[in-house]
């Protein structure tokens, strides 16, 4: 991962709450296999933040840092309840049409970290899935956590045999240009790299009420990677080709 400026990430700030456009291949918390943690950087920025929710180490896109305790309360009441509204976009194998599908199915995560459909000793997980956009071979999706179980979007999706592109751990294939592109060329002596590397998982939007109880939304803008993915489907891999 390339080093950068935690100013730099950082969408919105105002006196109770940092909003930043986390970049994957980052932990949110202290990971002994990493150099540094967001909560790490975070609280170099501003001595008391807290991370008021996580983001896999893959996974890009929007997330809150408090700056004080009270707005830190105040956001895990939100996330408590139920009030908060995330929205996450994904690139996923396959063409699906699925327009405010609810997948509840139940979810078991073990102590290695890897989680699956149980529907006995499972944990309540909702999603709702809606089409963005579809190619030739792949599925731009919407996808709206209602619980936030580990991995659940990409189970969800998984178990709709729609597993995220490049997601190896639960189905997802590596995407190559000589897939996509007619006539793609590449030296003998070289091996080609995929177009995408890290799970095609980027948390979008985020929608909550600030300390003054007015409504709230922040977008995280697509990093590099992603975009490149859509843009080069769109343009070798487009369902109208």
């Amino acid at each position: 991962m390339k080093h950068f400026n935690f100013k730099d990430i950082i969408i919105h700030e105002d006196e109770d709450l940092i909003v930043i456009n986390k970049p994957a291949y980052i932990s949110s918390l202290h990971d002994r296999a990493s150099e540094r943690s967001l909560i790490e950087m975070a609280k170099q920025y501003h001595p008391d933040a807290q991370l008021c929710h996580r983001l896999d180490k893959e996974t890009s896109g929007v997330m809150l840092i408090a700056k004080n305790e009270e707005m830190y309360r105040h956001v895990s009441i939100q996330f408590e309840n139920r009030k908060i509204k995330k929205v996450y976009h994904a690139v996923s194998d396959g063409v699906f049409n699925l327009q405010g599908a609810l997948i509840d199915f139940p979810i078991k995560t073990s102590t290695k970290g890897r989680s699956k459909v149980d529907f006995r000793e499972g944990k309540p997980a909702e999603t709702i899935f809606n089409t963005l956009e579809y190619f030739g071979n792949y599925t731009l999706f919407e996808c709206q956590p209602i619980t936030g179980r580990l991995h659940q979007i990409r189970i969800h999706l998984a178990s709709q045999s729609a597993p995220i592109t490049a997601d190896t751990m639960y189905g997802g294939k590596l995407p190559y240009l000589s897939e996509l592109k007619r006539k793609f060329n590449i030296k003998k002596e070289e091996a080609e790299q995929p177009i995408i590397s890290r799970v095609a998982l980027h948390a979008y939007s985020i929608t909550l009420k600030n300390r003054n109880n007015e409504e709230v939304s922040y977008t995280a803008e697509y990093p590099k990677d992603i975009a490149v993915l859509i843009k080069l489907l769109k343009k070798y891999n487009s369902s109208k080709a």
